[in-house]
This record gives structure tokens, sequence and C-alpha cells, in this order.
């Protein structure tokens, strides 16, 4: 067998739960808070789970649908990486459960920790694995996000999160589609939005659990620099890596948390707000999933062409960063 140097998405599907949980609904609860961030955070509903269902349930349907969408049956698959923060268990990993939920049999599975950065952190692991490993043709990439199942119903907080999938299909390929990556981090910020209880820094016990500290939460505010100075700062380096000009790029895709906040970076970019796209008004912050959730309804709207240039740049808590700098092959556009 040759060795693969490149690779290129060929595919992408994501799944949306059923429950609409709008607006209005969590006025009721929240009213101040929702009159607050409604408009600068851009979010007007989102979408929950069912109760029988975890992580591992919508990523496996996001999951199928890219392979679909591919041609590909799941026995083709030969690696798969599920990026969440929200797994089923802390043990064992949500992608070999995804794997059997497939019925992927042949493939090898990971997981990728690094919140709502774990998605292009995956696609860049992928592309790395395809061209150091001949064996590796077909890899299943998944972000899933399940945090409302994680938060405190009566925390303003839970506002933000909807659940939901998108995954992509990364194959071989003998031209290059994703060209370049790039990564930041500081880990001095983990302890201001997190789970503190539940793992080993402190095992979850009736006293946490009575706490709420098994609860997902925003201990401190998170300083809007992190985003609106490391977006950019990863989108330049990435570009640079990709040998691309800034103003070359045709569409930038950035966590989808706060609208108000990924058009100042857009601007500060000179792209402009036509050169980003937006989904938080549809599904909420889909957290680990929002990256991909984001590229395929640009994809499914008909904004992309083929040779296309897109930067994605996903940001979590951490906080982590990563960047990837992608080109729209044809098979993409199938």
């Amino acid at each position: 067998m040759t060795r693969q140097t490149f690779s290129a998405l060929v595919s992408t599907g994501i799944h949306v739960p059923p429950h609409e949980v709008p607006n209005d609904v969590l006025r009721e609860r929240f009213p101040a808070f929702v009159d607050k961030v409604e408009t600068p955070s851009g979010i007007r509903t989102r979408f929950h789970a069912p109760d029988d269902e975890a992580t591992s349930d919508l990523a496996a349907k996001a999951g199928r649908a890219a392979l679909e969408a591919a041609g590909l049956e799941p026995r083709d698959v030969d690696l798969i990486l599920v990026g969440t923060d929200t797994p089923d268990h802390l043990t064992p990993s949500t992608s070999v459960i995804v794997q059997h939920l497939l019925g992927a049999e042949r493939a090898g599975t990971f997981d990728v920790g690094c919140a709502c950065a774990s998605f292009p952190t995956a696609l860049a692991t992928a592309n790395g694995l395809i061209a150091t490993n001949p064996a590796i043709r077909n890899v299943l990439v998944i972000g899933a996000y399940l945090m409302h199942r994680l938060a405190d119903p009566d925390d303003p907080m839970f506002f933000f999160y909807g659940d939901g999938a998108g995954a992509a299909v990364v194959r071989a390929s003998d031209r290059p589609g994703l060209e370049a990556s790039a990564f930041r981090a500081n880990g001095a910020h983990a302890k201001q939005w997190l789970i503190q209880s539940g793992g080993t820094r402190e095992p979850a016990s009736h006293e946490s659990i009575d706490a709420g500290r098994t609860k997902v939460r925003m201990v401190e505010k998170y300083p809007r620099e992190i985003n609106e100075e490391g977006w950019p700062m990863l989108f330049r380096t990435v570009c640079d890596r990709a040998g691309w000009k800034v103003e070359d790029v045709d569409l930038a895709i950035f966590t989808q948390v706060r609208k108000s906040q990924i058009l100042r970076v857009a601007e500060g970019l000179g792209l402009g707000s036509d050169r980003t796209h937006l989904i938080m008004h549809k599904w909420g912050y889909t957290g680990s999933a929002c990256i991909p959730m984001a590229l395929h309804d640009a994809l499914d709207e008909g904004r992309l062409s083929a040779g296309d240039k897109v930067v994605l740049v996903g940001s979590g808590v951490g906080y982590n960063q990563s960047a990837v700098a992608l080109k729209i092959t044809p098979d993409l556009l199938r």
C-alpha cells in the first residue's frame, strides 16, 4: 500500500433532537436573564434530547447521516473520533459505544475531549493519522453535545444549552482538503466553567450532589478576550500555515455561542458578516457539535462551492482552542 499524504472532507451529517424549547418557555423561569442575553447571543430556541437518549445516540445518528451522504457502509470506516465534553460515562469512551451502535466493527475509536474545540481538533487528528498511516482511509469524525442533561435547570445558564450532533467523513485524498491546523490553550482558566465533582479531583458524594457540584457551572465569568483575541490569532495562524491570505477566506465558522462576539471578530478580520455562518438562532448553543452542524448547514444552504476556502475555529472551556483550514472539494458538494 502507498502512503496517503492528503485528506479531505467528503460528507457531513447532523442530528437535531425532537424536543424544542423556545426562549419564551425559559423566559417564564428566567425573565431578566433571557431579556438580557437573547439579542447578543442570537439564540431564539434550542432542542433537547429525549430522556432515554445519551450523547452516543445523538452521535450515532449524525454519523450514520454522514456515512450515507458519503455512500459508505459502517464496515468501510477505519476509525471513529468523537469530540464531546458530555460523554455517556467517565469510562468507557463514548466513541466505542458509537462504534457499536453503528455496527462499524472494523473501526478503531477514541474520544477527543477539548470541549467545544473538540471537532476541529479531531479533524486535525484525522488528517495527521491518514497522512502517516496508509491503512487508514475513512475516518468518521463526530462532535456531539448533550449538556442540558448535565446542567441545573434552575441555573440561568441553562438558557444556552441545546443538544445536537454533527459529523463528517474524512477520506484519504490525492489532493489537499484539510490544509492546516493550529492550537492554543491555557489551563489557568480550568476552574472558571466546569463540572466540579464526579472525577478524580472530587469524586461524587452526597455532599457534592446536594451542593450542585456535579452539575456544570460557570463559577467565574469567562473573559471575553479569550475568544476576541484568541480567535483572530488562530485564524491568522492557520491561514499563514495554509499559505492563504485572510482576505481569500470564503467562510469562517466560529464556536456558536454569542452572535455579537462572532460579528465583532469577523469585522476585525475584515471578513464582514457575509463571510460567517450562524446557527444559534436555529438550534441554540450546541457546544462540541456546533462547528460541524454549522458547516453542514452552510453546505445545505448552498453557501459553498468547490475550491472555497473555509476556516473553522473552536473554543472550549479550560481553555482549549483549535482551528483548521479546509478547502471544499467536489465530493463534499454531492
